[in-house]
C-alpha cells in the first residue's frame, strides 16, 4: 500500500514524513511515516483542545488503518485461494525454509524467528510444518500480551522415564517487531483475536464481548503505538528488546531474508551485535533496487562477519531451499549417510597434474580440506 491521502493537514504530514524518512536514510517517506506523523499530530490536537479537528483526522487514520489491514489480509487470500498445485508447491517451500533453521536437536538454543511483516505467513507455514511458536501471547480464547519475558519453553516425559523432562524438538520462538493485523488494544490490553487466515475484513471479528470499544485505529500495527501508556512505542519497544536479547550475544549468526536494511530501530541492534567479534550476519535480498544493503554493508566496516546473497539466483526461495539450505532433518540416519559421503570423496585418488601446469606444490584440493 502506498501514500495515503487525508482529509486535512496533508501537506505539512507529507512535509514531516519525508524528513522523517531522510533522517532514518530513506529517500522516501512510506506509509508507516505518514502514520507515525498523523498519530502525533493527533495527539497534538488533543492536548490543544481542538476537538473538532482531532476527531476529522482520527476518523481519516481509522479509515486509512482499516483499508490498510484489508490489504494485508488481501494478500493473505490470494493465497489461501490460488489453485491447490500452486498452493502447495509455495507453501511446501515456505515449510522447508523454516524447518532448514528450525530442525535441531531440543538440547540447542532455541531458533529465534523475527518479522517485521504484519501478515501470518510464518504462523501458517510453522502450523503446517507442526513447528510451536512460543511469543509473549499468554491464553486461548483472546491471547493477552504480556510485558514480562518469561522464558517459557516446552518439555515431555520419555516413556518409562519420570522426573527428567528432555526439551521437546520443533520448538522456535517468534517475535513479530512491528504488531500484527490480529492485535488488537481492548482497554488497557493488547490481545490477539481470532482472525482467520484470509479473511476479509478485521472489523467483524472485533464485533464480539469483551472489544466493543476496538476498531480499525486500536490495531497493534506499528507505529500504530497503544495509547494511555508511559511510553507512546509500546509494546513495540518490548519486542525490540527481545531481538537485541536474542541476537547480541557470541556466537550467534543472523539470517536476513528480504530485509532491506530501511529500519533504524533494527540497523541499530544489528550493529550493536557485530560489535562481538564471534557474530556473524548473513543478507539473502532478491534484489537491492534501493543500494541500502549495500551502503549499509559499507557503513558497517565488518567484512569478515557478513556474508551476502543478492540476486534472484541465489534468493529464490525454491532455489535456495533446494541449493543452498541444508536438509531439514536431524535423524541420526542422514547424519550417517552424510558423513559416508564424506569419507568416500576424501578418499578419492588425487588427480594426476600434468607437467609443466605451472602448479608449485602436489598438495591437491582433498589436503587442503
Amino acid at each position: 500500500m502506498g501514500a495515503v491521502k487525508f482529509s486535512r493537514y496533508q501537506d505539512k504530514i507529507d512535509s514531516a514524513a519525508q524528513d522523517a524518512a531522510k533522517g532514518a536514510g530513506r529517500a522516501k517517506g512510506n506509509l508507516e511515516d505518514q502514520l507515525r506523523v498523523a498519530n502525533e499530530l493527533l495527539r497534538g490536537l488533543q492536548i490543544l483542545g481542538i476537538s473538532d479537528e482531532a476527531e476529522a483526522l482520527e476518523q481519516d487514520l481509522t479509515g486509512i488503518i482499516d483499508a490498510f489491514s484489508k490489504s494485508i489480509l488481501q494478500s493473505e487470500r490470494g493465497i489461501a485461494t490460488a489453485e491447490e498445485a500452486r498452493r502447495e508447491q509455495a507453501l511446501n517451500t515456505l515449510v522447508t525454509f523454516l524447518m532448514s533453521f528450525a530442525s535441531r536437536s531440543g538440547v540447542r538454543d532455541r531458533l529465534n524467528i523475527f518479522t517485521t511483516n504484519y501478515d501470518r505467513l510464518i504462523e501458517a507455514g510453522a502450523e503446517l510444518a507442526g513447528l510451536h511458536l512460543l511469543d509473549r501471547f499468554l491464553g486461548n480464547l483472546t491471547p493477552i500480551f504480556r510485558s514480562s519475558r518469561l522464558d517459557l519453553d516446552m518439555h515431555y516425559n520419555p516413556p518409562g522415564i519420570r522426573g527428567e523432562p528432555r526439551y521437546l524438538e520443533g520448538v522456535a520462538r517468534f517475535t513479530k517487531l512491528h504488531g500484527s493485523v490480529d492485535w488488537v488494544q481492548t482497554g488497557s490490553d493488547i490481545r490477539r483475536v481470532g482472525l482467520p487466515f484470509g479473511a476479509e475484513s478485521v472489523q467483524p471479528y472485533l464485533e464480539a464481548p469483551g472489544l466493543e470499544s476496538a476498531s480499525a485505529h486500536e490495531l497493534m500495527i506499528y507505529p500504530n503505538a497503544a495509547k494511555d501508556r508511559e511510553t507512546s512505542d509500546y509494546p513495540y519497544v518490548e519486542l525490540f528488546r527481545d531481538l537485541a536479547a536474542a541476537i547480541c550475544r557470541p556466537n550467534s549468526t543472523l539470517v536476513t531474508y528480504g530485509y532491506s536494511f530501511g529500519d533504524e530501530h533494527i540497523n541499530r541492534v544489528i550493529r550493536d551485535m557485530l560489535t562481538i567479534p564471534s557474530t556473524h550476519l548473513v543478507v539473502i535480498s532478491f534484489d537491492d533496487p534501493l543500494d541500502r544493503i549495500m551502503r549499509t554493508y559499507e557503513e558497517l566496516g565488518r567484512p569478515p562477519q557478513i556474508s551476502l546473497m543478492i540476486g534472484p539466483a541465489l534468493a529464490d526461495l525454491q532455489k535456495l531451499t533446494e541449493n543452498f539450505l541444508p536438509k531439514a532433518a536431524i535423524d541420526k540416519t542422514t547424519f550417517r549417510m552424510s558423513e559416508l559421503l564424506k569419507q568416500r570423496w576424501h578418499t578419492a585418488p588425487p588427480v594426476q597434474k600434468a607437467e609443466g601446469d605451472g602448479s608449485k606444490d602436489d598438495l591437491g584440493i582433498e589436503d587442503l580440506l
